[in-house]
């Protein structure tokens, strides 16, 4: 599913931020990514959903080496992604319940297929009584929930989170974690990368820990 080899990266002329990573993450699994701030996994997220390129080294996605994959061709492999980065990126002139639904809309599906499930992920993330309200009247906690919500609707091939569960209460961090573990029960690979390591070790699945952005022992 995943392959990086080697890779670096760095923004204009400054230091590395990425150094010589490799790692493989095969079909159906399900990783944590850990590490300091300013680790380099934000970083490494971006790579994966293709919004950067790396300075060197190889990134493969769905078997595809991610330097080959020209623009018009992004749409068609990003659909297969569900990412959930900690600006949200929520639009805020849709409700909360259009943004969720976005990526079935976008998919070509009609409402009366999805409408139910909508409205059933959106009362598993408490947000129930916010479905027709707009972003900028939402909590960062509740943009947060929208936006897992919005990423895992389609049931993605693949799952990248930032830092996921950072603006919830312990009883609800647990609960998204365990629809990322029914996700990947149903066959989503999912990299998340989090600072919360008492989520980790709920999961007890293997860890990728970056430290000055390289791959280290966690």
């Amino acid at each position: 599913m995943v392959r990086l080899e080697q890779v670096g990266l760095r923004y204009g002329h400054g230091p590395e931020i990425l150094k010589n990573v490799s790692f493989d993450l095969e079909q159906g699994g399900f990783r944590f990514l850990t590490g300091p701030s300013g680790a380099g996994k934000t970083s490494l997220l971006r790579l994966l959903f293709l919004s950067m390129r790396p300075t060197r080294g190889l990134v493969r996605l769905f078997g595809e080496d991610s330097t080959a994959i020209g623009r018009k061709s992004l749409p068609r492999i990003r659909r297969r992604i569900g990412v959930v980065f900690q600006e949200f990126r929520l639009l805020d002139h849709l409700t909360t319940y259009d943004n969720v639904a976005l990526p079935l809309r976008v998919a070509g599906k009609w409402e009366s297929s999805y409408r139910a499930d909508v409205l059933d992920l959106l009362s598993w993330v408490g947000l129930a009584d916010q479905a027709y309200a707009y972003p900028p009247v939402l909590s960062g906690g509740e943009k947060q929930r929208a936006a897992i919500a919005r990423a895992v609707i389609g049931k993605p091939e693949l799952l990248l989170a930032d830092e996921p569960t950072g603006n919830v209460d312990p009883s609800l961090a647990r609960r998204l974690l365990h629809l990322f573990v029914e996700l990947n029960r149903l066959g989503t690979t999912v990299l998340i990368a989090t600072h919360d390591l008492k989520l980790v070790q709920q999961v007890g699945t293997p860890v990728l820990h970056l430290e000055h952005g390289e791959l280290r022992a966690a």
